[in-house]
């Protein structure tokens, strides 16, 4: 794991999407990191070692989903279908594809595998899985705060992880989306999908992966906004969290009390027509019970933490 000793830094941004709003000063105690998402075969020792059973790999409880159809309450996750033509971008259902069968093993749905892909992100990992990794592993996921401050690598207040411009002299930095996002990748960084990781430089604290091919669970609840509080210091908010609980839910289906956690960094459908969060300020909601072909995660130590 690679050791940061913590420090002030701006954190989210005024400049993109609303709910990266406000920029604020804030502080994060020293902690170690993974320095790369937890991959395929790190997973797979887990699963191995305690015979873990993923979200993905059960069928929904109805009682848990008021007014589902029960034709689709059956063991699936979430897959990155592209569409062969151009299509609304307001409609998610276009690119998306509920399968059947999707899960970490088998990350395109039935008939698929990850043999040869041990060494990409780990994916298709609810909430739930995640932490039940972290606990295998001694470990914790990080806070929002502690996972912003590591992708930045010491570059305060700079747009990408790596400077200001997305791909300078036209270089990928990351694993993103070229192109008109879903139709049309013109995979100039050469990736379909999720890439090795280390396929790309690491960043100024030595850590890889913080941007683009896997967006990562963070311990901190979402809501539409940073939540700013004063610090006790010119410092800012010392370890800062994320929203309480009842401020995670989705206002926009009232009746469906699913807690939604905050997502880091980005993946490789990160487009610049299409969700430019491809930056350390960027954030995402994510319901605790879903997975996807997209979200990964990776793990920390804090430095205080006492190991019984």
């Amino acid at each position: 794991m690679i050791y940061l000793d913590g420090g002030s830094f701006w954190m989210g941004s005024d400049d993109h999407y609303p709910e990266e709003k406000p920029a604020h000063k804030v502080r994060v105690e020293p902690f170690w990191i993974d320095p790369t998402p937890v991959t395929v075969a790190d997973f797979a020792a887990f699963v191995a070692d305690t015979g873990h059973v993923t979200t993905a790999e059960i069928a929904p409880d109805p009682a848990d989903y008021p007014g589902a159809l029960p034709e689709m309450l059956y063991a699936a996750s979430l897959v990155f279908q592209p569409p062969n033509r151009p299509v609304s971008l307001r409609d998610f259902s276009q690119w998306w594809d509920y399968r059947a069968g999707a899960n970490w093993r088998q990350p395109l749905g039935a008939g698929s595998g990850v043999e040869g892909m041990e060494d990409h992100p780990v994916t298709h990992v609810s909430y739930a899985d995640v932490q039940a990794y972290a606990r295998w592993a001694g470990k914790d996921l990080p806070t929002e705060a502690e996972w912003e401050f590591a992708a930045r690598g010491g570059l305060d207040r700079r747009e990408f992880a790596w400077g200001d411009e997305l791909m300078p002299g036209d270089q990928p930095m990351a694993n993103t989306w070229q192109g008109a996002f879903p139709n049309e990748n013109t995979l100039e960084d050469g990736f379909m999908r999720t890439s090795p990781v280390r396929s790309y430089a690491e960043n100024g604290f030595g850590i890889y992966d913080m941007i683009g091919n896997v967006w990562e669970w963070t311990e901190d609840y979402f809501a539409g906004g940073h939540s700013v509080t004063k610090g006790s210091s010119c410092c800012g908010p010392r370890n800062p969290r994320g929203a309480a609980l009842e401020d995670s839910f989705d206002p926009a289906m009232p009746d469906v009390r699913i807690p939604r956690r905050v997502l880091k960094g980005g993946s490789h459908l990160c487009a610049p027509n299409y969700c430019r969060r491809y930056r350390p300020a960027a954030r995402h909601a994510q319901p605790e019970d879903t997975s996807t072909s997209h979200v990964g995660f990776r793990c920390v130590i804090r430095a205080n933490r006492v190991v019984r």
